[in-house]
Order: C-alpha cells, then structure tokens, then sequence
C-alpha cells in the first residue's frame, strides 16, 4: 500500500486527525487517542500498529508479518504491528484500521462519544 492510499484510508474514517510525531511516524487518532501508528519508506508503508480484540490479537501475533507492536503489546496492550504483506493483503489491512478505529472510539468516555455523535442523549 502507497503512504497516498493508507493516509487517504485514514482520513475518510469518522472524527479523525493526523499528526507527525515519535521520528516521523504518522499518527492518527479519534478523539486525541491514537487508533494506528505507521512508518513509511519511498512513499511505501512499511510498517503499521494498530489495536485488535482480545482474539485477534492471539491469532495474528504468531503470523508471518505480524508481531505484538514493539512499546505497546510489552505494557500489555492488544496491539499488533504489521510490517510485510505475508498474512494480510491491503484491504484486509484496511478492515482492521477500521477496527482499530471503532475499538478505540467505544474506549472514549461517553462524554466525548456523545461529542463526536457515536452516542445520543
């Protein structure tokens, strides 16, 4: 996937907001929460973390191009980092920045939920 296509992905998902930091990384997140972290070379992704369910997170972590995200699976949090197209092909990459997304918006308290319109009085 081209850094063009993945940021492009991103910035359609609901309530979202990108900003460079941590060397350079791109990072998006929902509500001031960050929802995937990506690195790119000569326009290229070349690596993505993300959050996952609980079973995602045990299936993935043991397949080629995958592996709990380095600085956060080891605090314990569901996040696996994708670095080759071994297991998942671009859309299955997609599917699982939109989960990421939704995980982390139903993770927002519900006062910053009912601002963003996931939630109604």
């Amino acid at each position: 996937m081209t850094r063009d296509e993945f940021m492009a992905h991103c910035a359609k998902l609901p309530h979202t907001t990108h900003v460079i930091q941590w060397r350079g990384a791109d990072v998006w997140k929902i509500g001031g929460k960050v929802f995937v972290i990506a690195r790119c070379e000569d326009e290229q992704l070349t690596q993505a973390s993300f959050k996952v369910s609980p079973m995602s997170f045990d299936i993935m972590k043991e397949q080629p191009g995958l592996r709990p995200a380095p600085h956060l699976a080891s605090r314990g949090m569901l996040w696996i980092q994708w670095y080759s197209n071994e297991t998942l092909s671009d859309d299955d990459l997609k599917s699982y920045l939109d989960s990421s997304h939704r995980l982390v918006a139903s993770g927002l308290t519900k006062k910053k939920q009912r601002e963003l319109g996931f939630l109604r009085d």
